[in-house]
């Protein structure tokens, strides 16, 4: 078990040492009673699922990715698919990819679970599964990765920053930029976070479009309407086109604005599984989650890696 979560450099990550990883009860506590049943429950939906089962809820900061590494790699015995129950407000894509990374190293299927909510650089990790699980309620995100501005300040949406500095090169272009807007443009924006921030986005996008192509897609042989052959050229123009809407702030107008299975499915034209429509998965998947969260809320826990006999919480959070 890690003695806290830390980040890789002291420049650009958030300074994650304030986390530290919480030793689970050894005493027959109640404590121990709510994480015994949150054992049982997993391991209905496993049951259910046919594969082994990880959850996973909290922010995708530096150190998260190592932890998940550890859970997947002590998982003994191990099934050929995981399904991964998550929520998350998001975080670094690279987080993401080093954990998709992770899955992909393990088994050979990964599904994706959202009860409530996989935002930003949530979102661009679901997008790496070969199934994903929503329901009514459940709602994905804009993929406008979280990036930290120099000199502190916390974190921020990169492409709300932006497309601020595009509408101000553009005022400025027309002469219609006002003294205080000049102003603002020289002293706040810098070149080098600029890069950052595009280089973020560009990554999201190229993540998201690959992932999709390789595992979502993988099996989709027939256009839905016309019968067509799907080609892979076809394959990759969708998952162009689905990284495109999905990072164009514009159009979701929130960086935490939801997106629910029905725009997905409308819109996007994403399959996804609704686990509303399973009875009895509807009810072991909400009847876990609720669970978890309350455990984790009583007991002031940021984030948790679960699945039966390991619960490992994340205790003090700092993203400043």
């Amino acid at each position: 078990m890690r003695d806290g979560l830390r980040p890789s450099d002291g420049s650009d990550r958030v300074a994650a040492s304030a986390w530290s990883l919480m030793p689970t009860p050894i005493l027959h506590n109640a404590n121990t009673a709510i994480e015994e049943r949150l054992d049982a429950l997993s391991k209905e939906l496993e049951d259910h699922l046919k594969c082994d089962v990880l959850s996973f809820l909290g922010p995708l900061w530096t150190g998260v990715d190592g932890v998940i590494r550890e859970a997947v790699e002590d998982r003994r015995p191990r099934r050929k698919s995981l399904a991964v129950l998550l929520e998350t407000d998001g975080g670094y894509i690279e987080v993401a990819q080093r954990i998709a990374d992770t899955f992909r190293r393990k088994y050979r299927r990964v599904e994706f679970v959202i009860p409530d909510h996989a935002m930003s650089a949530g979102t661009v990790l679901v997008m790496s599964g070969d199934a994903i699980h929503m329901d009514y309620y459940a709602v994905l995100g804009p993929i406008d990765p979280q990036v930290v501005r120099r000199g502190g300040g916390g974190l921020i949406p990169g492409l709300g920053y932006l497309v601020q500095y595009k509408r101000l090169i553009e005022k400025s272009n027309k002469g219609q930029l006002s003294p205080a807007e000049l102003a603002f443009l020289i002293n706040k924006f810098d070149p080098a976070e600029l890069y950052q921030y595009e280089q973020s986005r560009e990554l999201s996008k190229t993540l998201l479009q690959d992932w999709l192509v390789k595992y979502k897609f993988k099996n989709w042989r027939r256009t839905k309407t016309r019968g067509r052959q799907v080609t892979r050229p076809m394959r990759v123009e969708r998952a162009a086109k689905i990284a495109e809407d999905l990072s164009d702030s514009d159009r979701w107008h929130s960086h935490g604005r939801g997106i629910s299975m029905a725009v997905l499915r409308r819109v996007l034209r994403l399959q996804i599984d609704d686990f509303g429509a399973d009875r009895e998965l509807n009810h072991k998947v909400r009847q876990y989650h609720k669970l978890l969260v309350d455990y984790m809320g009583r007991r002031a826990h940021v984030g948790v890696t679960h699945w039966p006999g390991h619960y490992t919480p994340f205790m003090g959070a700092s993203n400043a």
